[in-house]
């Protein structure tokens, strides 16, 4: 079982800030299953306009945090590090559903596993929790692509 930092992490994912949404990941089983952590701070620019008098986390916000922690365990799947050349897309979302509100100072946990992978196409069943409570949850399709 392994654990990444945040510098790791770096250099799996393309993403940064703003937009980068994995702070650490807890546990790795190879080509199995991910636990990610995900520290959300009253700081990031989404929570001015949404919402200025009660912040929440946008379920898209969530959905992408899944994304990349589905992304992390991908590539660890096929044992190789993205490069300039390949891009990783979201190729669908299934039964998204949002079950708690996630707010400045949670600690957002992200649960994916992979149930199948077939020609650089990836699926996973995805779940978030704060506090051992379900915040979302969805099924999360993905595809690694080579750029020209």
């Amino acid at each position: 079982m392994n654990t990444l930092d945040i510098h790791e992490i770096l250099k799996h994912l393309p993403h940064r800030y703003p937009f980068l949404l994995v702070d650490r990941v807890l546990e790795l089983e190879h080509g199995k299953r991910i636990k990610a952590l995900k520290n959300v701070s009253v700081n990031e620019p989404y929570f001015v306009g949404h919402f200025p008098h009660r912040p929440v986390m946008p379920g898209v916000m969530i959905l992408e945090a899944l994304a990349q922690s589905a992304a992390l365990l991908s590539f660890d799947a096929v044992n190789k590090l993205p490069d300039e050349k390949s891009i990783y897309y979201f190729a669908g979302i299934d039964s998204a559903r949002f079950k708690r509100p996630v707010e400045p100072g949670d600690q957002l946990i992200l649960d994916v596993e992979l149930e199948r992978m077939k020609s650089n196409i990836f699926k996973f069943k995805a779940r978030a929790t704060v506090a051992g409570e379900l915040a979302a949850e969805a099924g999360l399709m993905c595809a690694v692509r080579t750029l020209e």
